[in-house]
């Protein structure tokens, strides 16, 4: 069932990674980054499979991939595993191209197998300086950041970069402290069940196995924003709302996001979002 949330919230996107747009009236509000915590919160109530295709808001997001708007489409199937939700991501991409990337073949690969590969690293292990110089060989310089941060960056700069061309990459089981929204599995080697589908080179989609632990919920937020408070950003409020309905009960389920303008890029074969945007950030 389509469904639609609202733009405008009392509260944030906790992540330091993700920049919010806020109003300057006199009740603070934020631009969402995602609908997902609304949907979520729909799913608690008792909704079913449902999606929703609309705008978000990112501050500080410019450049040949991103815009600081742009449309995502994001759906939610309860009782699935993330993994066959990958599998219905890769065949909607697929139906999309109108059979441009029917002979494309799909490629499943743990985060921790790809980083091996790519740069010798294994990211459960490696720390911040294994990283700066698995960077600084690549000719890749960056100021002082968390591991979090270095992950993102070699995996963006380096390993993204290097991913074959007319293949479908499915990328998942995330290092824990890459969870975002999804479930840890544990065991001797716990990791994320998370995914990212890439098209080529270019990343169209991120999926969970979602968290439905309240409390371990709030702690990652609180986590957060006490990691932005420690970079000198300034905080958001925390989506009680959200916590509140998981305490409610979330029904197992997995979740997904995916880009539309850069799937609309793939299709047309642009290599600037502002390509398949009416007008680009600096003509809006």
């Amino acid at each position: 069932m389509e469904v639609e949330t609202p733009v405008l919230s009392q509260a944030g996107n906790s992540d330091p990674n993700s920049h919010n747009i806020s109003t300057d009236s006199r009740t603070k509000k934020y631009l969402r980054t995602s609908p997902e915590y609304a949907m979520k919160r729909l799913l608690a109530s008792g909704h079913r499979d449902i999606y929703e295709m609309g705008r978000v808001f990112r501050a500080g997001e410019a450049g040949r991939y991103h815009s600081s708007e742009f449309t995502l489409l994001e759906w939610y199937r309860l009782g699935w595993k993330y993994l066959d939700l990958a599998d219905e991501t890769t065949e909607l991409i697929r139906f999309c191209g109108h059979g441009q990337f029917d002979d494309w073949p799909v490629k499943r690969v743990t985060y921790r197998e790809l980083f091996l590969h790519e740069t010798g690293l294994d990211p459960l292990n490696c720390d911040e300086s294994d990283l700066e110089s698995c960077a600084l060989e690549r000719g890749i310089q960056a100021g002082p950041m968390d591991q979090q941060e270095w992950l993102d960056l070699v995996l963006s700069q380096v390993i993204q970069a290097a991913l074959p061309g007319e293949t479908f990459t499915v990328l998942y089981q995330f290092p824990p402290q890459q969870a975002a929204l999804a479930r840890i599995r544990g065991g001797d080697t716990p990791v994320a069940e998370r995914f990212e589908i890439y098209l080529g080179q270019m990343e169209l989609a991120n999926g969970y196995q979602e968290l439905t632990d309240a409390g371990e919920q709030l702690q990652r937020f609180q986590r957060e924003s006490a990691m932005t408070a420690l970079r000198g950003d300034e905080t958001v409020p925390i989506d009680e709302n959200l916590v509140s309905a998981l305490r409610h009960g979330l029904p197992e389920c997995a979740g997904v996001a995916l880009g539309v303008d850069r799937l609309l890029m793939s299709c047309l074969k642009l290599d600037r979002i502002d390509g398949v945007l009416a007008f680009g950030a600096d003509r809006a």
